[in-house]
């Protein structure tokens, strides 16, 4: 059942028990504003002997607890899931199977349950009805974590599927590599880097040249990611920004035999047509001196390199035959 009450009165022990995503606690921020919290949170009413009141543990809801004390709430939703602290660990982890909980979190929950609550693997097994291998990956992953690298990827300051899938293949190489991936999170972390830049640059620190693990290691990520834009990607000696070029100039050229093609065919006779067509050529015109200008300094100087080759990977320029 739903009732109000006190945003003080919530315990946010488990507060380190799940991942921050500052993005998405932004936008919920604002939702909230417009439509308030429309989802309960979520805890357990622990009865003390000490206490007249219970004592409320927030399991799930930490986003929304954030915002509405962002916002100056006073109060919020919330429903218990019970008086006990596991069974209620294990009813929001039954209900989140596929929902709300990342790995990460359900590796620090089944933590939890295993160290402070006494349970076995296989009361695990039994409660959460899930194999024990699944319990076990999820425990050991954990374990794989020193405290430094977990507190960064539980304070969202580096995505977890890039640490999952971009980087622990790389600790299972060799001894040396553990230290190695550690390096690299925490000098990524809090930059705000996109999955995609962050496998381009473990390629590079991890199977790269000593210079380029040490830029990164340095802070110098964009150097070394401005490195490899700039490294011929393909066997025939071409950039990907050389690649697109080349690209736009056979469409270019494509469309110019078009447009001569279809200029003098006798089917062009709408009014509406002709007028636009008249407006866009006369744009056309007005732009084509400097950009036969610009296509003729451009084609005298990639004629240079006629007899002479440009060796893009070192930087050196070789005579030609």
């Amino acid at each position: 059942m739903v009732t109000i009450v006190e945003l003080s009165s919530l315990n946010l022990r488990f507060e380190g028990h799940r991942l921050r995503d500052d993005a998405r606690e932004a936008r919920l921020l604002a939702d909230i504003h417009q439509r308030d919290i429309q989802d309960p949170l979520e805890g357990v009413d622990v009865l003390l002997p000490e206490r007249d009141e219970p004592l409320r543990i927030l399991l799930n809801g930490f986003k929304r607890y954030r915002c509405a004390k962002r916002l100056h709430r006073q109060t919020v939703p919330y429903v218990s899931l019970g008086v006990d602290e596991a069974d209620g660990i294990v009813q929001l982890m039954r209900a989140a199977k596929n929902q709300s909980l990342t790995i990460l979190e359900q590796a620090k929950f089944i933590d939890e349950l295993m160290t402070i609550h006494g349970q076995s693997l296989t009361d695990i097994t039994q409660s959460l009805s899930r194999s024990k291998s699944w319990v076990s990956m999820r425990r050991g992953l954990l374990a794989e974590l020193t405290p430094e690298i977990e507190a960064i990827l539980f304070r969202g300051a580096f995505p977890v599927y890039s640490f999952l899938y971009t980087l622990r293949p790389f600790r299972r190489m060799n001894g040396e590599m553990k230290p190695r991936v550690e390096r690299f999170i925490r000098a990524l972390a809090g930059q705000q880097r996109s999955v995609r830049e962050i496998e381009s640059l473990a390629q590079v620190y991890f199977r790269g040249p000593d210079a380029m693990r040490q830029a990164i290691d340095e802070g110098k990520a964009n150097w070394a990611l401005e490195q490899m834009r700039r490294v011929p990607d393909d066997p025939g000696g071409c950039s990907e920004f050389e690649r697109q070029l080349l690209r736009d100039l056979e469409l270019l050229r494509t469309y110019l035999h078009r447009v001569v093609a279809k200029c003098d065919d006798p089917r062009l006779t709408h009014r509406a047509f002709l007028a636009e067509a008249n407006l866009l050529s006369a744009q056309l015109l007005l732009e084509c001196q400097p950009f036969l200008e610009k296509l003729r300094t451009f084609h005298d100087r990639t004629g240079q390199t006629n007899g002479h080759l440009s060796d893009a990977s070192s930087g050196n320029v070789i005579a030609g035959d």
